[in-house]
C-alpha cells in the first residue's frame, strides 16, 4: 500500500476524530483544549496511533486520556461510518507534548533575549 494513500487516510481520520471530540463526545473529563496533532496508521490499517495534545495540568491530561480510551468504540464506529475503507482501524491514543515543549522553549528564548537586552542597557 502506498504511503500517499496512508497519508490521505491518516488525514481523513484526523479530521473525523477531531470533529467527534469537539462535537459528539459529551464526557466532562475531556479538556476543552484538546487537539489531534497526528495520526499514524499501520501498513495493514489495523491500528491508528492518534497523538493528542492537551493543554492543562497533569490531572486534565490524565482524565482526558482516560475518557478518550473509554470512548474508543464510539470513535472507531464514527471512523468506520465516515471513512470508507475495508477495515476500520483500532484507535490508540498517545499524549503529545510537543506543543507545550515548543511554548516552553519559546519562553526560554524570550527570557534570554530580555536578559541580553538588560545587560546591554547596563553597559551603556
Amino acid at each position: 500500500m502506498g504511503s500517499r494513500r496512508l497519508d490521505r487516510i491518516s488525514e481523513e481520520i484526523k479530521k473525523v476524530v477531531s470533529n467527534v471530540i469537539r462535537n459528539d463526545l459529551k464526557d466532562p473529563r475531556i479538556s476543552t483544549i484538546t487537539s489531534i496533532t497526528d495520526v499514524e496508521l499501520t501498513k495493514d490499517l489495523r491500528y491508528a496511533k492518534i497523538y493528542v495534545s492537551i493543554l492543562g495540568n497533569e490531572l486534565d491530561k490524565e482524565q482526558t486520556l482516560k475518557a478518550l480510551n473509554r470512548a474508543k468504540g464510539f470513535i472507531r464506529r464514527e471512523i468506520g461510518n465516515k471513512v470508507k475503507i475495508r477495515y476500520t482501524p483500532e484507535p490508540l491514543f498517545y499524549l503529545d507534548e510537543s506543543i507545550e515543549r515548543g511554548v516552553y522553549i519559546n519562553q526560554l528564548i524570550k527570557k534570554i533575549q530580555s536578559e541580553k537586552e538588560d545587560r546591554g542597557n547596563e553597559n551603556e
